[in-house]
C-alpha cells in the first residue's frame, strides 16, 4: 500500500478516536477553578426550580453571564441526571461543533484539505481543553465560528438564494452568540466583517447591506428569547450587573483583577495552538506573499482569516480585564490557516514540533515522578506517546504522515494523563472527595462555611448547604464568628473549610473533628 494512501486511512480513523474521545472521561475528574462549580450549580438551581430565565447562584441572583451554557447544561441534567459529566456535556459537543464549522468552510474552498484540517483542529490542546470544561468560552467560540463561516461561504458563493440563506445562518449564529456570552458574540463577527472588508480595501456587496435590513431583526430576535424575558422580570438589576459591571467596566477598568500585559493574548493564541504552533507562526510568516486583493475563494479565506485572527486579538489587548479564554474564538482561524497552508510549509515546523513533543515527554516524565510523585509506570506511560512523537515525520517528508504521527500520541498521551496522572492532580483543587468523606460520616445535612477564593467546588459539591453572605459571596469560618457562636448556642454541627496552614489552630479545641485534607484546604466539623 503506497504510504500516503495508508497515512490518509490512518487520519480517517483518527478522527473518529478523536471524536469518541471528546466524551472520553468527562466525569472522570472533580469540577475544579472557580468557574466550573459554579456554572454546574448555577444551571442545577434553575434546573431544579425549573426556571429557563433566572440564573441564581445560592438563591442570589447571578447575571454575570447569559443563559446557553446554562440551557445546555439544565437538558443534559434532564435527560441523563446531575454529574459532572453532564455539567460538560454541553461543552464537549460544541468544541465537536467548532471542529465541523471549521471543516465547513475549509471543505468548501479547499476540498482536499478539509479532513487534514479537522483532524488539526480535534487535536489543538487549545480546543481540546476548554471543550473537557463548563465554560463559556467554547460556546461562544462554537457559534461565532458557525456565524463567519456562514458568512465566508456567503461571500464565495455565487447563487443569490444560496447567499442568502447562508447569511440568514450568519444572523442566526450571532443571535445565539449573544445568548452564549453577550455583547461579545456580536462584536466579534461584525468587527471581523469589516476588518475583513477594509483588508481587501472594498465594500460589501449589495446583498449584504441588504441583509441588515432583515438580518439584524433575526439576530435580535434569537437573542430576544433569553434576554427580553430576563429583562422584563429583574429590570435595572439585571443591566446593570450585566451590561453595566459585567461589559462596560469588565472592559474598560481592571475591577475583577485580571490584568494583563498588552502583549498577553499574542503568547496565549501560541499556547491554544500547541501541538501546532510551528506550523501557526510559519502560516502566518507566509502573509507577505498573500493576495489580499485576489477574485480566488483562497485569497479571499486568507484575508477572512487574517481579520478574524486580528480584531479579536487587537480589541480584548486593548481590555482591563484579561483572561485566556477571551481569545478562544481566534483558535478556530488559527487552525483554519494551519490546515490549509501545511501543504507547503518548510521543513523546520516539523523539527520544532517533534522536539516540543520530546520536551513534553522527558520534561512530563521529570515532573510526574518528581513532584507529583507519580509511580513510574504511570509517568513512563503519560511521557511515552510524546516521547515517539515525530518518528515517522523524520524517517520520511510527508504531510500525511506528520499530522497523524503527532495528532496520534497527543490522543494516547491526553488518555492515559486522564486516566491515571489527572485524578491524582485534580483532588488538591477540589473538595468533592473531602465532602464526600464528610457524608460518609453522616454530616450529608451539615450546612458548610466555604472559603471564597478560586475552589468554588464547594458550591455545586454541597449545593445547597454553603452559608451564603448578603453580598452571594460563600462566608468563611474566619470571617463569621457570629455564626458559629450562634450555631453552638443552638447545638448545631457546622462544616468550615480551612486552609491547610490554619489546621493547627483547630487541633486543640474542644468540639472539632477534623474530617480530611486535600493537600490546600482542611474539612472540618464544628460542634
Amino acid at each position: 500500500m503506497h504510504p500516503s494512501t495508508l497515512a490518509k486511512r490512518l487520519n480517517f480513523l483518527l478522527l473518529f478516536a478523536f471524536v469518541a474521545f471528546y466524551f472520553y472521561g468527562l466525569g472522570q475528574l472533580p469540577l475544579v477553578g472557580p468557574d466550573e462549580p459554579r456554572y454546574a450549580q448555577v444551571a442545577r438551581e434553575m434546573f431544579l426550580r425549573h426556571d429557563w430565565i433566572t440564573p441564581t447562584l445560592g438563591g442570589h441572583t447571578w447575571f454575570e453571564k447569559p443563559a446557553l451554557l446554562y440551557w445546555l447544561q439544565i437538558i443534559s441534567f434532564k435527560l441523563f441526571g446531575v454529574h459532572e459529566w453532564t455539567a460538560r456535556l454541553g461543552p464537549a459537543l460544541c468544541g465537536l461543533l467548532t471542529a465541523a464549522a471549521i471543516w465547513f468552510t475549509v471543505r468548501r474552498i479547499v476540498p482536499s484539505q478539509a479532513n487534514r484540517t479537522l483532524l488539526i483542529a480535534l487535536s489543538c490542546l487549545g480546543l481540546i481543553t476548554f471543550s473537557r470544561g463548563a465554560s463559556f468560552d467554547i460556546v461562544i467560540t462554537m457559534t461565532t465560528t458557525w456565524a463567519l463561516a456562514c458568512f465566508l461561504r456567503s461571500e464565495i458563493s455565487d447563487d443569490e438564494t444560496s447567499r442568502n440563506r447562508l447569511l440568514a445562518g450568519f444572523y442566526l449564529f450571532v443571535g445565539l452568540s449573544l445568548l452564549a456570552k453577550g455583547l461579545v458574540g456580536i462584536v466579534i463577527p461584525g468587527g471581523v466583517v469589516f476588518f475583513y472588508h477594509a483588508f481587501r480595501r472594498e465594500w460589501p456587496s449589495r446583498t449584504t447591506w441588504t441583509s441588515l435590513l432583515w438580518g439584524s431583526p433575526l439576530a435580535l430576535l434569537v437573542a430576544s428569547v433569553w434576554y427580553g424575558p430576563v429583562i422584563h422580570k429583574h429590570g435595572w438589576l439585571f443591566i446593570n450587573e450585566f451590561f453595566v459591571q459585567h461589559h462596560f467596566a469588565r472592559y474598560l477598568s481592571n475591577k475583577y483583577h485580571h490584568p494583563q500585559p498588552f502583549y498577553f493574548y499574542p503568547a496565549i493564541l501560541l499556547l491554544l495552538t500547541l501541538p501546532w504552533t510551528a506550523f501557526f507562526v510559519d502560516g502566518l510568516i507566509g502573509i507577505r506573499n498573500w493576495k489580499w486583493r485576489g477574485a480566488d475563494n483562497q485569497s479571499r479565506l486568507l484575508v477572512f482569516v487574517a481579520a478574524w485572527i486580528v480584531f479579536p486579538v487587537l480589541f480584548f489587548s486593548f481590555s482591563g480585564s484579561k483572561l485566556p479564554g477571551y481569545i478562544l474564538p481566534v483558535l478556530s482561524p488559527s487552525l483554519i490557516l494551519i490546515g490549509i497552508t501545511i501543504e507547503n510549509t518548510k521543513r523546520w515546523p516539523t523539527v520544532v514540533t517533534v522536539l516540543l513533543c520530546l520536551v513534553v515527554g522527558v520534561g512530563g516524565l521529570f515532573y510526574g515522578i518528581r513532584v507529583a510523585k507519580l509511580t513510574v509506570l504511570c509517568a513512563v506511560l503519560a511521557a511515552s506517546p510524546f516521547l515517539l512523537a515525530g518518528a515517522v515525520s523524520i524517517v520520511k517528508r510527508q504531510i500525511e504522515l506528520t499530522v497523524a504521527s503527532v495528532a496520534c500520541p497527543v490522543l494516547l498521551g491526553i488518555v492515559v494523563v486522564l486516566s491515571c496522572v489527572a485524578p491524582a492532580l485534580s483532588r488538591r483543587e477540589s473538595t468533592r472527595d473531602l465532602l464526600r468523606l464528610a457524608d460518609e460520616r453522616g454530616y450529608s445535612s451539615l450546612r458548610v462555611l466555604a472559603i471564597p477564593g478560586d475552589d468554588r467546588s464547594a458550591e455545586f459539591y454541597a449545593s445547597g448547604r454553603v452559608i451564603y453572605g448578603p453580598t452571594g459571596e460563600p462566608l468563611p469560618v474566619y470571617d463569621v464568628p457570629e455564626i458559629v457562636a450562634d450555631a453552638r448556642k443552638r447545638n448545631e454541627r457546622l462544616l468550615a473549610l480551612v486552609p491547610i496552614g490554619d489546621l493547627s489552630l483547630y487541633r486543640s479545641r474542644p468540639g472539632v473533628e477534623i474530617i480530611g485534607d486535600n493537600g490546600k484546604f482542611a474539612l472540618v466539623c464544628l460542634f
